[in-house]
């Protein structure tokens, strides 16, 4: 069963911050401690089940993002870039196939994979469990900096 797809929190409902004219809009004061539990799940511009564990504008961190992806048995994420996000892919459980630029190689639980701005990639799931990772991107996660190359 898939979750209900849900977006990120729109500007409106995150606070503005006026002694830094281009920092934009936050939360009053950082969440220094969130749950899974209280993430709830939306589908990304690639395809995949994401769980936002942190991000700015939800918990008011400042540089980076941490959530959990999920990509079901026999379906993979849409290849896509990033301009301006390097991302680490962190793999909990299942297993997979990352393409990363020209390469593509398998994943398991307890592999990491680094991804610099402006690379290709997508990843699939091979196996018969959910593929599970955690993603962190510096800068945080943006829908507007998610590029489909396909």
């Amino acid at each position: 069963m898939e979750p209900e797809a849900t977006q990120q929190p729109d500007r409106d409902e995150r606070q503005e911050t006026s002694d830094k004219p281009d920092a934009g809009i936050t939360p009053a004061r950082p969440a220094l401690r969130t749950t899974r539990d209280d993430a709830p799940p939306y589908v990304t511009r690639d395809g995949s089940i994401i769980r936002e564990l942190m991000h700015p504008a939800v918990h008011g961190n400042a540089n980076q993002s941490l959530a959990e992806a999920e990509v079901p048995p026999g379906c993979a994420t849409l290849r896509h870039i990033h301009p301006r996000t390097e991302e680490l892919y962190h793999v909990l459980g299942g297993d997979g196939e990352m393409a990363l630029d020209d390469a593509v190689f398998a994943v398991a639980p307890g592999d990491t994979v680094c991804i610099p701005p402006g690379t290709p990639h997508s990843i699939r799931n091979t196996g018969v469990t959910s593929l599970r990772i955690l993603c962190c991107c510096s800068p945080a996660y943006s829908h507007d900096d998610t590029v489909l190359t396909d």
